[in-house]
């Protein structure tokens, strides 16, 4: 029951605070009275005041205790009006240890919403309705309770000096809390769009080079056309398969190209692909990294797209290898069935995830293998190292293959 009541009271706390304040003065309200009538008999003989509480004192009472209700929208006021009643009531000849709760809350209120500036000024008609108090008691207790008085309203001041403080601290630490989530989430979009132009230029070459073969495939056609009728038609074959996968590749170009990039360099190189794994793996080895590839499943040609991306992830998951996982091993393995999975391990000790989370080379991979319709994971291992697994659908022998568009089919 208990925990069900208590995250009730903190919903309604943060929706209406009015709603608490009005029952939290009612409490205080209710308490006064409750020991107003208990203090009735006998206050005289302690040498407080004699004057009973009637509907004047309650009046008074009431005033002063509920208006806490308006803390929050009015403190300043609340403070002014509680004193006022508190000091009348007194005044009147009621029991001087009646109302004197009510202005330190209004008081602890003023100095939790205003600056010292403004609450310590403020703090002094409470101070004062406190020291008058001390002196309508009994005599020989005017001291003490002066001192003691003096050091409440002190304390009532310090403790929501505290709150104002802690609050702009709060304030503070979210609002930059908010401004290093929105770098992380700047960097990363940069790290995503840079990445996308980079894919966008290697799928450029991809178009190129297919482009290139049908050239080639056309030009050997017209040339054989008459006197080799079976080469011109493997020729033409060629080129229909060709021209299919570059619309493919055309399409995704566009929807990853969607913001403009200064080209750098003129010439195209020849695509890399899986072909290349083993110089990539000679070249990590010759860097001091023991590199062990296996490969398991049938070997086929893969669409160039797919070619490409494979090898990039090896290279970015092998070249972390050399950048964080200091002496290490890695292990590269392939499987191919109707899908084709890439497994990248190492047994470093450096750090793979950076304390603001998934560096730019993760990104990058994820981005790039996105585009195929992939997935890719990467975890720290429990027994050391780190891990990296993607995985790309491949298109079955025989059959087109459809790329994936991240923001939708693309005019061509």
């Amino acid at each position: 029951m208990r925990a069900k009541v208590l995250p009730s009271l903190r919903r309604l706390a943060v929706m209406n605070p009015f709603i608490v304040d009005l029952g939290f003065s009612v409490v205080v309200a209710g308490t006064t009275l409750g020991f107003g009538f208990v203090f009735a008999t006998g206050s005289g003989e302690l040498g407080y005041a004699q004057r009973p509480l009637d509907a004047v004192g309650v009046g008074l009472t009431l005033v002063a205790n509920l208006v806490l209700a308006w803390r929050r929208r009015a403190p300043l006021a609340v403070l002014s009006i509680s004193c006022a009643a508190a000091v009348v009531f007194h005044a009147a000849g009621y029991d001087a240890r009646l109302n004197e709760v009510a202005p330190l809350l209004a008081l602890y209120t003023v100095a939790s919403r205003r600056r010292p500036a403004v609450s310590i000024p403020w703090g002094l008609p409470v101070a004062a309705s406190w020291w008058h108090v001390s002196f309508l008691g009994p005599g020989a207790y005017i001291w003490p309770n002066l001192v003691q008085v003096s050091v409440m309203v002190a304390v009532a001041w310090t403790f929501g000096n505290s709150t104002r403080l802690l609050v702009e601290r709060n304030k503070q630490l979210a609002h930059l809390t908010e401004r290093l989530r929105q770098e992380q989430e700047g960097r990363a979009r940069r790290a995503v769009t840079e990445e996308r132009v980079r894919i966008a230029r290697e799928l450029h070459d991809v178009v190129a080079h297919h482009m290139s073969v049908i050239v080639i495939q056309a030009g050997l056609a017209r040339y054989v056309f008459g006197s080799d009728p079976a080469t011109a038609r493997g020729a033409l074959s060629t080129i229909a398969d060709t021209g299919s996968e570059v619309m493919g590749e055309m399409r995704r170009l566009l929807s990853v190209l969607r913001i403009d990039a200064d080209d750098e360099g003129d010439g195209y190189d020849s695509v890399p692909g899986l072909q290349r794994l083993e110089q990539l793996v000679e070249r990590v080895r010759s860097a001091g990294v023991p590199v062990h590839v296996s490969i398991t499943g049938s070997v086929r040609p893969l669409p160039s797209g797919i070619d490409l991306c494979a090898y990039r992830v090896v290279q970015e998951c092998l070249t972390n290898v050399l950048k964080h996982a200091r002496q290490a091993s890695a292990w590269v393995s392939l499987t191919y069935g109707n899908e084709l999975e890439l497994r990248v391990t190492d047994d470093g000790v450096g750090a793979a995830l950076t304390s603001q989370g998934e560096g730019h080379g993760l990104i990058g991979m994820r981005e790039r293998v996105k585009l195929y319709k992939g997935t890719v994971t990467a975890r720290v291992k429990p027994s050391g190292g780190f891990e990296v697994v993607a995985t790309l659908p491949l298109p079955s022998p025989g059959t087109d293959y459809q790329p994936s568009y991240p923001h939708g089919e693309p005019n061509a």
